[in-house]
């Protein structure tokens, strides 16, 4: 039978969950739409127009991306690919080798040695067996991932200890090819319908035990003992239903689970478990619907406002796909094409899943095929049910509820304490249970019960450098605000012209807040004159838009901008003038924020110091400064920032320090780029115009080259590796020989990873600032070392991964995880280290500012300053 494009694409991994009756009933007559014609619905399944508009694939990966981390060691999902042995290789990641050659030691040496624990346990025994690998094809097709596992289990005497994931088939034995046939195997088995399944098995290759393609298939059987927990399988990771909290007052649940994976560390083969909470709504689309219809006359519009590019859940088949279209002149009624003849969705679904649709006037959700369906043949419109399709994720509006988020953070947010009990739990209970334990054991695969302890280093404490040479050295806090009440900044730019542009009725409180400001600043040795203010009438964007205009005919230094509450709308109105049209440094503060308050009087004097830090960073002044031992380097970050607006469009972001020991001075860049464009052009264009304002400024080309690179996900690794680091480095050295230098450019490539499972505790308590990791949990293949340099008041520190591509500066790696360290006091946001190197968090920061509120390329005349702050 031909499936129906509602869910032709997808193919089911694990149990699905059961399926939820709505309680919401009788929205179709309020819908008065009578149900489709089958031929209109056969127009919509064929794909129409629609079916080549696929959604961007970087972003189907970032919905994915939210469900699982550890991308590298789970098995690529089976759905909406054709069956065969390309998608059985596709279960094999290479591995990268990023490693410089001719490094001796990735392993510093400074600061005070300890130990911490990890989040990872020891494989005991090495696997030492040789795995084949099979394709299983199903005559006539079987959709339902767990009916082809139980088909398949059938048959286990023949096939003896194996692992089948729906498709691709791992076992010990090696079975003859039968004469005549392309199969190895061919099995009958019944359904209870009685109907005869051929199972066709064929060789597609084999695994041996030195072959990195084992620890795919370690995964594999650690996902099979999972099975034998109870937990439950939704998208990527395992979650545990039984154990979900619920959160009524916001109609969700929280459901703690497991993220795992299996890799090659250092020495040893290591299991990094890592707890994770999946957020189930228990909103359908179909509650969303009726909300629009009850609260708007326009229901079909607000719906698709609130629905459109949402990732949905459907129980039946475990599967996620996003919403592109909704179309209200279908219902479940309407009809599709099949082997058999034409069936409704509604028959469909009682006969294939008996599910019962309540409701046969509700429209259908349309989701376009991906790139990866479209390659493999799938270019149908897959049609969804909305009572049948669950909302995942979190909306702004989720986000934005304080209520809501703190409530979440108590759950979510573990204490190293609880974090380390819970993979106690996961490790007793994977070892006691018996059909995980028959898993393990019929591979001869054992589990350590303690969690590995390696040897880490805590890094001196950074001095931070003010005015008049005063020093500050950091303590576990790493927060130095509270020096600011009695110390200058290491280089002020004093404020003479600045206009203050406020709806008229807000003046007195902006007066008030202004004179604090001036107040700070001179505490801070800074001067800060009395600005001219532009009363305005009222806050549409045309009266902030006429009034910057005014004021940047006046030549000012500085102008901020006061807005009675935060409206994404106006802050984006008044960037796009200051940035674009008319480039000016401004400092846009909410009346929410800068008004005085009976419970809050205190804390404004707080707020007036850091705006004043910030205003002064964006003159081009340096709040403070660190002592650097190396001179002419310059410290370059790089991050990408997908549009809201425009999913096809991403905006690089490139920000360079000018020499930190000799100038307080950055240089920053924008480029737009298309989804799946090469980023390389761009970063060298960027990298050009870099070193052209740092000879400017210095009259010669920096001596090294420190250059970050955030934004790279696994799967982009391979690109980043052979395409761009060899042809920014052939750009850049064919630069320096031009001036004369012919060794070339020393530069470090690092690529800085934020989203990773690992981390570490000392004595069940999060590390210290400055805790540096660079053995046995680090990868073999890569020059790479872990690094807490932030202090988290709740739940367990995150360390961030940094990963050497490319290094010809000289410096040994004890140098380096300090220069590292050293860069994450300079960001000027916030008196504290930071998770990244400041320059990274300045780029992060600048490409998210084009990307959510400008949309177009700052003016090149801002680029000396921070003025994205």
């Amino acid at each position: 039978m031909n499936l129906p494009p509602n869910t032709g694409t997808a193919r089911g991994r694990g149990r699905g969950l059961k399926s939820k009756e709505e309680a919401n009933r009788g929205l179709g007559p309020q819908l008065g739409r009578s149900s489709h014609s089958s031929q209109s619905s056969k127009n919509e399944a064929s794909g129409g127009q629609g079916a080549s508009d696929a959604p961007p694939r970087n972003l189907q990966k970032s919905d994915r991306s939210s469900e699982t981390k550890s991308g590298e060691a789970e098995v690529q999902s089976s759905e909406s690919d054709p069956r065969g042995s390309v998608r059985g290789r596709r279960l094999i990641t290479d591995v990268v080798h990023s490693r410089p050659q001719g490094l001796i030691t990735k392993n510093g040496v400074s600061g005070n040695k300890i130990t911490v624990q990890t989040n990872y346990f020891k494989i005991l025994k090495r696997p030492n067996w040789t795995i084949y690998q099979y394709r299983v094809d199903f005559v006539p097709d079987v959709d339902n991932t767990r009916l082809r596992r139980a088909f398949v289990n059938e048959h286990r005497s023949i096939l003896g200890g194996y692992i089948f994931d729906g498709t691709v088939l791992f076992c010990t034995n090696q079975f003859k090819p039968v004469q005549n046939s392309p199969y190895v195997l061919e099995l009958l088995t019944e359904s209870r319908s009685g109907e005869k399944i051929e199972i066709k098995i064929k060789a597609v290759g084999s695994v041996e035990a030195a072959d990195n393609q084992q620890f795919q298939v370690l995964n594999l059987i650690l996902r099979r003992a999972m099975e034998g927990l109870n937990l439950q399988l939704v998208s990527r990771n395992f979650f545990d239903p039984k154990a979900k909290i619920n959160l009524e007052n916001y109609r969700m649940e929280l459901w703690p689970g497991y993220q795992t994976s299996i890799r090659q560390h250092e020495s040893d083969i290591l299991l990094c478990a890592e707890i994770a909470h999946k957020v189930m709504r228990t909103d359908t689309l179909y509650n969303i619907l009726s909300e629009a219809i009850r609260d708007n006359d326009d229901y079909q519009t607000a719906f698709k406002r609130e629905v459109m590019g949402m990732v949905v859940l459907t129980d039946y088949n475990n599967k996620t796909y996003r919403v592109d279209d909704v179309d209200f002149e279908s219902s479940p009624l309407a009809k599709f094409n099949t082997k058999e003849g034409d069936i409704s969705y509604v028959e469909y679904y009682k006969k294939r899943y008996n599910i019962t649709i309540r409701d046969f006037k509700q429209p259908l959700i349309v989701s376009r095929p991906t790139d990866k369906n479209i390659r493999g043949g799938v270019d149908q419109l897959i049609m969804l049910i909305p009572e049948l399709a669950r909302a995942t994720g979190m909306t702004d509006a989720m986000r934005a509820n304080f209520r809501l988020m703190k409530a979440m953070s108590e759950h979510t947010r573990l204490t190293p304490d609880r974090r380390i009990e819970r993979l106690r739990v996961f490790n007793q209970r994977l070892k006691s249970s018996k059909e995980s334990n028959e898993t393990m054991k019929s591979w001869n695969i054992e589990l350590d019960s303690a969690l590995v302890e390696i040897p880490a280093r805590v890094l001196p404490p950074e001095k931070i450098v003010f005015g008049q040479n005063k020093r500050y050295l950091c303590d576990s806090r790493a927060d130095w605000n509270n020096e600011f009440r009695n110390s200058s900044m290491f280089s002020h730019v004093d404020i003479k012209r600045w206009y203050v542009i406020t709806p008229s009725r807000n003046l007195r409180e902006t007066q008030e807040f202004v004179k604090l400001c001036i107040r700070a600043a001179n505490g801070m040795k800074m001067l800060i004159s009395e600005p001219r203010y532009d009363e305005i009438r009222d806050d549409r964007n045309g009266t902030y838009s006429q009034s910057i205009d005014n004021a940047v005919a006046k030549d000012p230094q500085i102008v901020m901008v006061v807005m009675k509450s935060p409206n994404e709308e106006k802050y984006s109105c008044i960037k796009k003038r200051t940035c674009v049209d008319r480039p000016v440094p401004s400092q846009v503060v909410t009346l929410k924020v800068i008004a005085p308050r009976q419970e809050k009087a205190a804390g404004l004097m707080s707020i007036a110091t850091k705006v004043v830090i910030q205003m002064n960073a964006k003159l081009m002044g340096t709040p403070w400064t660190i002592e650097l031992p190396v001179r002419g380097l310059m410290t370059v970050g790089f991050d990408v920032c997908h549009s809201s607006k425009n999913k096809n469009k991403s905006y690089g972001a490139l920000v360079a320090t000018m020499d930190i020991r000799t100038s307080g001075r950055y240089f920053s860049s924008v480029t737009e780029h298309m989804k799946g464009q090469e980023l390389s052009d761009q970063m060298s264009l960027n990298m050009t115009c870099a070193l052209k304002a740092y000879r400017e400024h210095h009259g010669t080309l920096p001596e090294r080259i420190l250059f970050y690179r955030d934004g790279v996900g696994d799967g982009q690794l391979y690109q980043v590796v052979n395409t761009e680091v060899k042809f920014l480095k052939a750009k850049l050295d064919e630069i320096y020989k031009s001036a004369g230098k012919e060794e070339g450019c020393r530069m470090a490539f690092i690529i800085v990873a934020k989203r990773i499972n690992s981390r570490y505790f000392v004595n069940k308590r999060n590390p210290n600032p400055g805790t540096v990791v660079d053995d046995v949990i680090t990868l073999p293949e890569r020059y790479d070392f872990f690094l807490v340099s932030q202090a988290v008041r709740q739940g367990t520190v995150s360390p961030t991964s940094y990963n050497v591509i490319s290094d010809n500066m000289g410096m040994s790696a004890d140098k380096l995880q300090m220069l590292t360290y050293k860069m994450t006091h300079m960001y000027y946001n916030f008196s504290g280290t930071v998770r990244v190197p400041a320059v990274c968090q300045y780029a992060h920061k600048l490409a998210f500012l084009v990307a959510e509120s400008i949309n177009r390329s700052p003016s090149a005349g801002l680029e000396n300053q921070l003025y994205f702050l």
